[in-house]
């Protein structure tokens, strides 16, 4: 019997939103238990991986272990933002969706 795939929405809920071209994405452990792994798991090189060809600039990572969480921030990531954007999701709602999908083996 193998054992199923555990994927990141197994440990964690994530947010997103924008400001401007930046996507912003927060990942936040469901278990303080969690967070380590989720520090460990989630660079700023996995996260742009993960979103390639849709995330054009630097991503940027910043910790928040109060919070238990690790946010990013995306640059170039909105075809040019809400007001000038034809993209259905030029908010960027659906990169929290996204990011669920990651496996957690590394």
């Amino acid at each position: 019997m193998t054992t199923p795939r555990r994927i990141l929405r197994d440990i964690a809920l994530a947010r997103s939103g924008d400001k401007g071209n930046r996507a912003t994405l927060s990942v936040i452990a469901r278990d303080p238990a969690d967070f380590p792994e989720l520090e460990r798991l989630l660079t700023t090189e996995r996260v742009q991986l993960h979103f390639a060809g849709v995330v054009g600039g630097e991503v940027q990572r910043f910790v928040l272990p109060q919070l238990q969480a690790v946010h990013f921030v995306m640059h170039d990531a909105l075809a040019g933002g809400v007001t000038r954007s034809l993209a259905l999701d030029a908010h960027g709602k659906t990169l929290s969706a996204a990011i669920l999908d990651l496996p957690l083996d590394d």
